[in-house]
């Protein structure tokens, strides 16, 4: 049974950090990318940052370039997103994704196969 679940989430101040992680099981975690993408309330689920198997592509979307970070462990079967310089307007429920087109680091969520519950952010201005 695949199972990705998501942590790290919780209040924060604008310009404030978090580091967001997603464990996973279940699966050959060094063969997929991973993803992470954000939904907030009344919007629809948006790209974040996704990496590939090896680490060595990463993308991001052009709202969170230079702030975020995603990085992943191979070893730890995780993968981890680091949000600095945090702005209202990146608060959303935060869900990795994992991909078994691990070559490429994907921005398209149809190209995700399992997907954790999420984990809240909240940026207080």
């Amino acid at each position: 049974q695949v199972q990705l679940v998501e942590s790290g989430g919780g209040l924060v101040q604008a310009g404030g950090s978090l580091r967001l992680s997603c464990a996973t099981s279940g699966l050959s975690f060094s063969s997929y990318g991973m993803g992470w993408f954000r939904q907030a309330p009344g919007k629809e689920r948006e790209f974040v940052a996704s990496i590939n198997w090896s680490g060595g592509s990463t993308a991001y979307a052009d709202s969170v370039k230079g702030r975020f970070t995603i990085s992943r462990d191979n070893v730890k079967n995780t993968v981890y997103l680091q949000v600095n310089s945090l702005k209202p307007e990146d608060t959303a429920v935060y869900y990795c994704g994992a991909s078994r087109n691990g070559g490429l680091a994907q921005s398209r969520s149809i190209m995700y196969t399992y997907w954790g519950q999420g984990t809240q952010v909240t940026v207080s201005s």
